[in-house]
């Protein structure tokens, strides 16, 4: 299991709409070969901040799998314009 993790900033004054529609893109990612999981959480201490956590069976099953996908460019359309900066995504393997 590969673990996606993410860290959105969102554009002031935006958060409502992302919410609303990153809701509306989980199935997008959800119905994706090797996807396991997905989390959104929203920062306590910075506002209009959330960290994304995905779990994969595979890093392939995101990067090329998912990202190269048609699914993909429709997620992008829906969420990318929210963030600012872009985010940088990290993905992680279970040591323990």
């Amino acid at each position: 299991m590969i673990l996606e993790a993410v860290i959105l900033h969102i554009r002031a004054g935006e958060s409502a709409a992302f919410e609303a529609v990153f809701k509306q893109a989980v199935p997008i990612i959800s119905s994706m070969k090797g996807f396991i999981q997905i989390e959104l959480q929203k920062c306590m201490e910075v506002a209009d901040q959330y960290l994304l956590l995905v779990q994969w069976e595979t890093l392939e099953d995101h990067t090329q799998g998912f990202r190269g996908s048609p699914e993909y460019q429709e997620w992008r359309k829906l969420l990318h314009h929210f963030y600012e900066p872009f985010p940088v995504v990290e993905h992680y393997e279970r040591i323990l």
